[in-house]
């Protein structure tokens, strides 16, 4: 099994491949993969990289590496956007980790007046949610204790209790929001590869407060999340059923 797993930012890829004991360097057009096989030759690919914050450096970035391996002739089966997140408060403790069961576009519509935000898809120009599949969301959540649910991405993050409220009040599944999930999956939905996304919470969703933020123990979970996560992929039937 291939796995490309996203994340934005260097730190947070370091974390990821620190959970296996030795990785290579692939270059791509733009960009560097860190290769690690957790099980060996013969055992899933785990193919990490640093693609960028925001929903269209993480497209770009996934829609780069997935191109590269399907002209290599050695596609992917999964892609995972990974990194820290906000977490909804009090049901999402900071240091915890979620997974998603879709994967949806929080801001991505338009505002109206009367009926308030409009989302693109109530607007009729395409879709603000990717669907996880259940076998796989079950299999993810019971291998690395991860709470599921809604992950919503946002261009710009929360940063107050009433934008806060809002978010929760339109999407009360929701457990954490992030910068890049839904432009990585609208890139695997167009190579026809599922996508998920793995997260550790940094932090409360609300009024920003950097001295509340706990980024190293978020980091650490992470890691640890990435440690258990080859066992729950070592069955490719369980990632489309």
């Amino acid at each position: 099994m291939r796995v490309l797993i996203v994340a934005a930012v260097a730190a947070e890829r370091d974390v990821v491949t620190a959970a296996w004991p030795e990785t290579t360097e692939i270059a791509l057009p733009g960009a560097v993969l860190r290769r690690a096989l957790p099980g060996g030759d013969g055992g899933p690919v785990f193919d990490v990289l640093a693609a960028g914050v925001g929903p269209g450096a993480a497209a770009a970035g996934t829609a780069t590496a997935l191109t590269a391996a399907a002209l290599a002739g050695e596609p992917y089966d999964l892609v995972v956007s990974t990194g820290i997140a906000g977490g909804f408060a009090p049901g999402v403790p900071v240091g915890s980790v979620v997974v998603s069961d879709a994967i949806v576009a929080a801001d991505l519509g338009a505002q109206s007046g009367a009926g308030g935000f409009l989302s693109v898809a109530e607007l009729g120009f395409g879709t603000v949610a990717h669907e996880v599949p259940e076998a796989l969301v079950r299999r993810v959540a019971g291998a690395t204790g991860a709470l599921r649910g809604e992950v919503l991405t946002v261009s710009t993050a929360t940063g107050t209790a009433g934008r806060a409220a809002e978010l929760a009040e339109r999407h009360p599944r929701a457990v954490a929001e992030a910068m890049e999930g839904f432009g990585v999956a609208e890139a695997a939905r167009a190579h026809g590869v599922p996508a998920l996304e793995l997260r550790a919470v940094s932090n409360a969703i609300g009024p920003r407060d950097k001295d509340a933020w706990r980024i190293g123990e978020a980091l650490g979970a992470l890691s640890g999340a990435f440690r258990k996560l080859a066992a729950a992929l070592t069955d490719e039937s369980e990632v489309s059923g």
